[in-house]
């Protein structure tokens, strides 16, 4: 209850500033020293914070740095639900890995998906690592990373390789790359490990929350119609069933142990809300291998979350920002 009081005078707050708009210039000053945010907040991140799909908003960067940021991502949602209590400073970008956050330089790929999609700004200069962004001033840090250290983008083309010359019978990616996943998730809990390390060395009075993957395939793969490329295309389902088991809910598990080890920190669990919400759900939370929009064209999609899943996130996000700061 004490939270939702807060988004309610939150709400009021941004009403406030609104109607600031309006007063005479003589109270400019005020109203602007009124609307100082209370906390800086560092969004880190890969493609599941940035948003990067049309289905997640659209892009925010101008100009574009190639990261794809779009406006209905959680950070974004989050920053207007909470309009004035977080100055953000978000630094997410799609296909970040673990190192890009703590202290590697990122390309940038942006809409470059050769041979289908050539992005006509590509290749992007580096982008720092996201890390540079948090100092001893930041508050709070989000950060959702992992997925690009484990190749999980590598792994969903191989098993659609796989499974098309299987012709949908089997598990053929399970049976060629299973054993090569524990080393995948070893180097996974490694890199988290110092992340986090450096991330509270760089902000030593933050709040860092990590945050875990949603639900993207179901329990039941059956929903996941064999060559349907608004699902996972040629991916068997049996494959599927493996991908969720042996490398998408030991992926959550190693970010919430890692997460566990640091005081300063807090893991952010998403998979248990979107269940009923995956790509292959009729009411879906990710979108599959492409998406089609009523009355458009086909846009390529990855598999990422929509709109809805990063709203999702916001709500789970927000409370916990401030039930980290202990804002009631």
């Amino acid at each position: 209850m004490a939270r939702f009081r807060t988004r309610l005078a939150l709400l009021g707050s941004a009403a406030a500033l609104a109607a600031g708009a309006l007063l005479p210039a003589q109270f400019a000053g005020a109203q602007s020293a009124a609307a100082a945010a209370d906390f800086q907040w560092v969004a880190l991140g890969d493609s599941y914070t940035a948003g990067v799909i049309r289905a997640a908003g659209d892009p925010i960067d101008y100009p574009r740095d190639g990261c794809e940021r779009t406006d209905k991502s959680y950070p974004q949602v989050i920053d207007y639900d909470l309009y004035g209590l977080f100055d953000l400073k978000n630094v997410s970008c799609g296909a970040a890995t673990i190192a890009n956050v703590t202290d590697t330089p990122q390309h940038p790929i942006g809409r470059h998906f050769p041979p289908y999609i050539e992005d006509p700004d590509y290749p992007f200069p580096a982008v720092p690592p996201q890390s540079e962004a948090v100092d001893s001033d930041t508050d709070v840090v989000t950060v959702g990373v992992g997925g690009n250290t484990l190749g999980f983008a590598g792994l969903l083309d191989k098993c659609m390789k796989l499974g098309a010359e299987s012709e949908g019978a089997g598990t053929p990616c399970k049976d060629a790359l299973a054993a090569g996943i524990p080393l995948q998730l070893k180097k996974v809990r490694t890199e988290y490990d110092r992340m986090l390390t450096v991330l509270h060395e760089r902000g030593p009075k933050a709040k860092i929350l990590t945050v875990g993957y949603p639900t993207v395939i179901p329990e039941d793969t059956s929903t996941c119609h064999y060559g349907d490329p608004t699902k996972f295309g040629t991916i068997t389902q049996g494959d599927l069933t493996w991908l969720r088991k042996a490398v998408l809910e030991p992926l959550n598990k190693k970010i919430e142990d890692s997460t566990g080890t640091q005081e300063a920190a807090s893991y952010v669990d998403l998979y248990a809300s979107s269940q009923g919400h995956s790509v292959c759900d009729d009411a879906k939370w990710v979108e599959g291998l492409i998406t089609l929009p009523d009355g458009g064209d086909p846009q390529i999609s990855l598999v990422h979350p929509n709109a809805l899943g990063h709203r999702n996130a916001a709500l789970h996000l927000e409370d916990a920002m401030l039930n980290a700061l202990d804002v009631s």
